[in-house]
């Protein structure tokens, strides 16, 4: 791959105030969600970029479902190459997955339904088993294919699935060559989680950087080229890009969501502005397309609440208001050198608050031991986006030691398989590793009272952070964990254990 890195240039050069870019900043860091990602790209070069740390540039970000827009693309792109057809019967490139004897409208399922999130039916077939395909195609397609709309994330890894029917290729495997190598993205740092038969899960898989997917939509903001290149056809991109299907109903399963209800494309959304479009994954994964001024805003992040699409929307909101109060495109730019310094140094400075600091517990050194657990569960793990425990067994026996500035778990767990888990207490973060997928870490710990630790373990290739508690008891040890994961906040583990003599 020879990655062509994007010009950089201040915002005013090219019409757009580096206070309103101040003011979206300002707006992001008032703490109702946790921005970790920002580019904005104009007129083909990049007016703005920051990562808060710990986050940064390289380090890749679940998607969620902005992963669909990547499986989408691989369609695309196998369409070009003469490999599937829009028309195309989904039972015609599954016949062995097929029932002896489909229903008429399943007969009828095309590429472009499962495309518009027009498949039909009124469930979601099953994931998470081998033979999900034939699970797939045996789930009652209640309505006629492209009448109706249901957001169906097993149907956008069927995708790939397709292009893995023609090609014998996974998804990753499929795109490098076609589309990473020639658009600039890393394929070496983009990672997936996959079905059980081995399929990338194209419907919310994918861990990607905030420029890959910046790049992916500057793709369809040139209409399928790429420095001259045609990568698409031209066709599919103002297909996948305009309205396709209408989403209406999504109103009854997300109410606050109000940007969900205005119609899909090929696995992209409609917006409440007149041709803008985005790529959208769970909890803020948003890469937005603004074709009246060629411009492109990718943000990741975890906008998580109890309320659902909330925050998100909240966060689409803000954009919104940024995007109406900017200059028209043709009256030009007004040059304003020290307030583009400002937003530029700001941005080289983002970060999110530091971990909270406390003294040593007076009675920490009782507390160092080996624990037994007696009842409940404690599991050192990485909870995927869909909720999985992945296969971290419950843990049998933990040692917790504490150093200079830090503290270390040992634990033993029902397989007899040892993890480690060590959090800074100095008011900074201690790279860690927990067991999972996406397991890369940074983990601190502060004593809330002296015999209450808390720690927090921020998965720095996720959107979310794990957080554990330890309530100490003479020999008795209390535990309880959970995270800050939109779709699990209020899932937790407990487990007591006992102080071996």
């Amino acid at each position: 791959m020879i990655r062509k890195e994007f010009e950089r240039t201040c915002p005013d050069q090219v019409g757009i105030p580096p206070t309103s870019l101040e003011w979206l900043l300002d707006k992001l860091e008032e703490g109702w969600t946790e921005p970790h990602g920002l580019m904005v790209m104009k007129d083909d070069k990049i007016i703005a970029e920051g990562w808060w740390a710990p986050y940064a540039p390289g380090i890749h970000h679940g998607l969620q479902s902005h992963t669909k827009t990547y499986a989408a693309t691989a369609v695309g792109i196998a369409i070009r190459e003469g490999l599937l057809r829009l028309d195309e019967r989904v039972i015609d490139i599954f016949p062995d997955k097929a029932p002896d004897d489909p229903s008429e409208n399943l007969k009828l399922l095309t590429v472009r339904d499962v495309l518009c999130m027009g498949c039909g039916m009124e469930t979601m077939p099953p994931n998470d088993s081998q033979d999900w395909i034939r699970e797939f195609l045996a789930t009652p397609v209640v309505h006629r294919p492209g009448t109706a709309f249901m957001y169906n994330s097993t149907g956008s890894t069927l995708l790939g699935a397709m292009v893995r029917a023609k090609t014998g290729l996974g998804l990753l495997d499929y795109l490098r060559p076609r589309l990473f190598d020639k658009i600039g993205i890393d394929a070496d740092n983009l990672k997936c989680s996959c079905m059980p038969d081995g399929m990338e899960i194209g419907g919310g898989g994918l861990y990607a950087t905030t420029e890959d997917n910046l790049r992916l939509m500057k793709l369809y903001l040139d209409g399928g080229v790429w420095d001259g290149e045609r990568i698409l056809n031209e066709d599919f991109v103002k297909l996948a890009t305009s309205l396709q299907n209408q989403s209406a109903t999504e109103r009854a399963v997300n109410p606050p969501a109000e940007d969900n209800f205005v119609g899909y494309g090929f696995q992209i959304w409609m917006c409440r502005r007149e041709g803008v479009y985005r790529a959208d994954g769970a909890m803020g994964q948003f890469t937005i397309v603004f074709p009246k001024y060629n411009m492109i805003l990718a943000i990741t992040e975890n906008a998580s609440g109890p309320t659902g699409g909330a925050v998100p929307q909240k966060v689409l909101d803000t954009i919104w208001q940024w995007y109406d109060h900017l200059p028209e495109p043709e009256e030009g730019w007004h040059e304003d050198k020290e307030a583009a310094e400002h937003l530029q140094n700001r941005m080289r400075m983002l970060s999110l608050p530091t971990p909270k600091y406390s003294k040593t517990s007076a009675k920490q050194s009782l507390y160092a031991g080996t624990y037994v657990q007696k009842e409940g569960r404690l599991a050192f793990k990485m909870l995927d986006f869909f909720g999985s425990k992945n296969d971290t067994e419950s843990i049998t026996k933990l040692s917790i030691s504490f150093g200079t500035n830090c503290v270390t778990f040992t634990a033993v767990d029902e397989g007899g398989a040892e993890h480690t888990l060590e959090a800074a207490m100095d008011g900074s973060r201690k790279e860690t590793y927990l067991s999972g997928f996406a397991g890369r870490a940074l983990a601190s710990a502060e004593w809330l009272k002296e015999d209450l630790l808390e720690v927090k373990v921020r998965l720095v290739e996720t959107c979310y952070e794990m957080e554990f508690d330890f309530a100490f008891d003479g020999s008795k040890l209390s535990t309880e964990s959970g995270c800050n994961h939109s779709f699990m906040s209020e899932r937790k583990e407990r487990a007591v254990f006992e102080k071996e003599a």
